[in-house]
């Protein structure tokens, strides 16, 4: 043996890292914005504690990022090792098993369930029983309301949020003194009334026993208030992130915003910074706890490398300082409990007037109540937002229109038309 091969030889059997060196490991995370930015800001903690780890963040549009990986799942082939998932894509990735069921050795979530928000938890557990994600940021549903507006029209807060009869007699005011619209669309109380009254077990389309349930009565009620507000002409007709919609909210031709608590965010950042001092945050009308979206961390069943993608999901999800710096960050309201005691929600909010708003986010958070998801969640969204729109817009009756979404989402049931 030459001199270079022994030590070559002599090289490797001691490891070129050193003695008791573990070699260099590369975790592959798949996340859309401002995830991926949150991911980055984190990263050099999580290299402290796994200085082997090499992570590599691919980045893609919220809407091509879950395309990608639909496909990705479906071909077993350019899985990322983590999978970031908003929460309306649960449903539609847990069918076909293609995820680690992390309650599961070695993983054992469930011990960890207490810490989260219970409403997050249930919304990463898919009908089999299996947990196939862990939260991390959730979105507490508030009221983003005008001061300058309802001072004009002579409203109070309290009549905004009494009742739902009493926004819309609100809106009344509003739209008389100032010609102003309450909301940017009808479909927005529409959409809270849905998935208000959900039956324990249930999902907010379909049952326990995965029956259709858009034409039980809190649909009918939603397409009836909805198509009331429209009749009265209290919204603008703008739907959200359109370009109405940003004209609308930038130059007070709404009163108030329905949303998730992160929509402060996005309103002090990018969709209405001159309106800062002139928005305040109040709880839902009629107590109607909800939440809008939610970010969850997932380990498909073909990441090559599950150990370390737990430990950066442990990380990212189970870590209060994480946690908190993406809430300061990115207003990514945080899924762990223990996060919530930290003195960063009691701080006034500049953007809000130097409202202390996070307290009523947490508040709501605390009452928002589980709901099942589905694999056809995404899907019913679609179909029974078509109908109402054609309730509000073409005149449709809503009783066929949700007897057309009922035989729709049934056929879709029988094809299985969501798994990826």
């Amino acid at each position: 043996m030459s001199l270079r091969r022994l030590g070559t030889s002599l090289l490797l059997a001691c490891g070129v890292l050193g003695a008791g060196a573990t070699p260099q490991q590369t975790l592959v995370v798949a996340a859309f914005p401002a995830v991926d930015e949150i991911i980055r800001a984190a990263l050099p903690a999580f290299k402290r504690e796994h200085p082997e780890a090499q992570v590599r963040v691919l980045s893609r549009s919220f809407e091509d990022h879950h395309t990608v990986l639909v496909t990705a799942l479906s071909t077993a082939s350019n899985l990322p090792d983590v999978m970031v998932l908003e929460e309306g894509y649960i449903g539609r990735f847990a069918a076909g098993a293609r995820l680690v069921d992390l309650s599961q050795e070695p993983y054992l979530i469930k011990q960890q369930q207490a810490r989260f928000a219970p409403f997050a938890f249930s919304q990463a557990t898919a009908p089999s029983g299996a947990v196939v994600a862990v939260p991390s940021d959730i979105g507490p549903g508030t009221l983003l309301y005008r001061v300058d507006v309802l001072k004009a029209a002579g409203v109070t807060e309290a009549e905004l949020t009494q009742s739902w009869d009493s926004y819309i007699a609100a809106g009344v005011k509003i739209k008389a003194a100032t010609g102003v619209s309450l909301l940017p669309h009808a479909r927005n109380l529409a959409e809270i009334m849905m998935r208000a009254g959900i039956q324990p077990g249930d999902g907010q389309y379909f049952g326990a026993n995965n029956q259709v349930l858009v034409e039980s009565p809190r649909f009918v009620q939603a397409f009836e208030w909805a198509l009331r507000l429209r009749k009265m002409n209290l919204d603008a007709g703008q739907t959200a992130w359109s370009a109405g919609w940003m004209d609308a909210i930038q130059h007070a031709k709404v009163a108030t915003v329905m949303s998730g608590a992160w929509m402060q965010g996005h309103f002090a950042h990018w969709v209405a910074p001159q309106g800062k001092g002139l928005w305040r945050a109040a709880q839902l009308p009629q107590a109607s706890w909800n939440t809008w979206g939610g970010t969850f961390y997932t380990i498909p069943k073909g990441s090559k490398n599950k150990k370390l993608a737990w430990e950066f999901i442990r990380f990212m999800t189970m870590n209060a300082p994480v946690q908190l710096n993406a809430f300061k960050s990115q207003a990514a309201f945080p899924a762990l409990l223990e996060a919530y005691q930290d003195e960063f929600f009691d701080q006034p909010i500049d953007y809000l007037g130097g409202q202390r708003a996070r307290l009523l986010w947490r508040e709501a958070a605390k009452h928002i109540a589980p709901v099942a998801v589905h694999e056809l969640d995404l899907e019913a969204r679609i179909v029974v937002s078509n109908e109402l729109n054609k309730v509000l817009d073409q005149g449709k009756a809503i009783a066929p229109a949700l007897h057309d979404a009922r035989l729709t989402l049934e056929r879709l049931l029988r094809s299985g038309a969501a798994q990826p």
